[in-house]
């Protein structure tokens, strides 16, 4: 049995990741997601969030997805997102002020603004939140 498994994340502009994955974890449409090697054909969509990679050399990178879909292949994952990028590369000030104007307005619920825009928005800066997170979690 296969230990490690090929692994891409995408997005729409551009590569953001392409090697040997020992594990994945992220969130799926319908809830947690652990994917190993030898993992049944699986397409589902994602949720926004942090996706986890356990690495050959025993290393955990932590990545950001704002949504999209996973493919599992025989010996290859995909992960074709809408956005995607390195934990590192989230910017923590705006990732805050995001959120913060989401709630606001989620609150205020203005004409120009609809319930469920608000609320998408409100999620992806939530998820933007628990991927940094899992970044300090994982420097510790």
């Amino acid at each position: 049995m296969a230990t490690s498994f090929h692994c891409d994340i995408v997005s729409a502009e551009r590569e953001i990741f392409s090697g040997r994955a020992t594990q994945i974890s992220l969130t799926g449409s319908i809830g947690e997601l652990g994917i190993l090697p030898g993992h049944a054909p699986l397409l589902t969509g994602i949720r926004p969030g942090p996706v986890r990679l356990q690495l050959e050399d025993g290393e955990e990178e932590v990545f950001f997805a704002s949504g999209g879909f996973l493919e599992v292949q025989p010996g290859v994952v995909t992960i074709l997102a809408d956005t995607a990028l390195r934990a590192e590369d989230i910017d923590e000030a705006a990732a805050a002020e995001a959120q913060q104007e989401a709630e606001r307005a989620l609150a205020e619920q203005t004409a120009e603004l609809e319930f469920s825009t608000a609320t998408a928005m409100l999620a992806e800066a939530t998820a933007r939140q628990r991927t940094l997170a899992e970044l300090r979690k994982r420097k510790r």
